[in-house]
């Protein structure tokens, strides 16, 4: 799935007109973006959590050469699952639409 498809979904679902619902996803996203970048971490109920993590410095290799590097510290985003979803995820009797 990605951005578009997410439109259609909601487009379809709601009726409102595909630019004032997009215009609503693109602000969804840079509302979690700027939070994530402000270190703060996004928790969607009964969907997960994403926060941001500092990676250390490692040691590596380039894989053409053979050299030893040093991999710079850096932060990446993670995400953890809510119950409900890995319930959901993990529904063994087909597509439920429970929750």
């Amino acid at each position: 799935m990605n951005k578009k498809s997410i439109v259609e979904a909601i487009y379809g679902k709601i009726g409102l007109p595909k630019r004032e619902t997009a215009a609503i996803v693109d602000t969804a996203f840079e509302l979690i973006k700027r939070s994530l970048a402000g270190g703060e971490p996004v928790v969607i109920s009964s969907f997960g959590r994403f926060s941001v993590r500092e990676r250390k410095p490692r040691k590596g290799r380039n894989p053409q050469t053979g050299e030893a590097i040093t991999i710079p510290a850096r932060k990446v985003v993670t995400f953890k699952p809510s119950q409900v979803l890995k319930e959901r995820i993990n529904d063994t009797e087909g597509d439920r639409d429970t929750r």
